[in-house]
């Protein structure tokens, strides 16, 4: 049996630091994503494919307002927002992904479900918004959009500006998964999960109802690569390697940890809650739920020999 891989994109393969977010923008980013795949592809390895929304979620949530109050077009909540971004990221990636093989001579079939996630609503979280969506702001427009109404916004971990947050619950289960595994090991290739996938709960038995939250997309796409028996988790991100004392000049980049490290450097607070923290905790999800490894990387060095941090089994 071929190896099946699960690869999350991160912001970056969307849409990258200063931009606005125009079509040209991610597209052209998408499509440069897309060309690391061709490492897996062609080691005839198949691949799930999940993917981030925070800017583009926030902008969506924008525009309802917008909406609302210009013309009057009722706003609709954050679960049908994630809902939108799953659809419109997924065309995005179904058609630069399909440039990409085409060029090479490669043909599969790519697929976009759009998926929702099973929370529970008595989780923490929802007492506790901390997942980023939107653009950034300066602590000013923060506080004027914050002023009188039920909005948080945090500072960014990097200094890059104030962005809002909102619940980020954590997943439980993913719909659809037996399918997910059957298209995908039928080498198709399944975009799935967006943006962390639509969070659901039962409001009462065989009652399913949105939420409003966003969940995070490395756990949801960690959490569907234990449910449909993945091989290796891919997290890709914009530093090449996981690093202890990250942009400092003690700063040491990491080629292999055992889960038992990981845990070891989260609790010492070697990782910010805003970028690599859930990252790793993906990555100890996966490896303890069966993964043989979850190897975080930039994704220009997707699929290269000894690229990014692997993160195994404890020894």
């Amino acid at each position: 049996m071929k190896k099946l891989a699960v690869v999350a994109f991160g912001g970056n393969a969307l849409l990258k630091s200063g931009q606005k977010g125009t079509i040209d923008e991610q597209e052209t980013n998408v499509y440069e994503t897309c060309t690391h795949l061709l490492n897996l592809i062609k080691n005839d390895i198949d691949i799930v494919i999940g993917h981030g929304n925070g800017p583009q979620v926030g902008n969506v949530m924008l525009q309802h307002e917008a909406g609302e109050k210009t013309y009057g077009i009722p706003k609709q909540p954050v679960d049908v927002c994630v809902a939108e971004t799953q659809g419109s990221i997924g065309y995005m990636i179904e058609q630069q992904l399909r440039n990409v093989l085409e060029k090479e001579n490669l043909e599969r079939d790519i697929l976009t479900l759009v998926t929702q996630v099973v929370v529970d609503k008595e989780d923490p979280a929802f007492q506790n918004p901390t997942k980023p969506v939107g653009p950034f702001y300066t602590k000013e427009e923060a506080d004027k959009m914050a002023d009188g109404k039920n909005v948080v916004f945090h500072e960014d971990p990097r200094g890059r500006g104030w962005r809002r947050v909102v619940p980020s619950p954590k997943p439980e289960r993913i719909n659809n998964r037996k399918s997910i595994e059957r298209l995908s090991r039928d080498g198709n290739i399944v975009v799935t999960v967006g943006g962390g996938g639509i969070p659901a709960f039962y409001v009462e038995p065989n009652k399913l109802q949105g939420i409003d939250a966003v969940i995070d997309k490395d756990l949801a796409s960690s959490k569907l690569a234990s449910e449909i028996s993945a091989d290796e988790f891919y997290i890709l991100t914009d530093v090449p390697k996981v690093a202890l004392n990250f942009n400092t000049p003690e700063e040491v980049q990491l080629d292999e940890i055992t889960v038992a490290d990981a845990k070891k450097y989260l609790e010492k607070g070697h990782f910010s809650e805003g970028s690599m923290a859930p990252k790793i905790r993906a990555a100890i999800q996966f490896v303890e739920n069966g993964g043989e490894k979850c190897i975080i990387t930039h994704s220009a060095d997707l699929g290269k020999n000894n690229a990014g941090t692997h993160i195994v089994k404890n020894k």
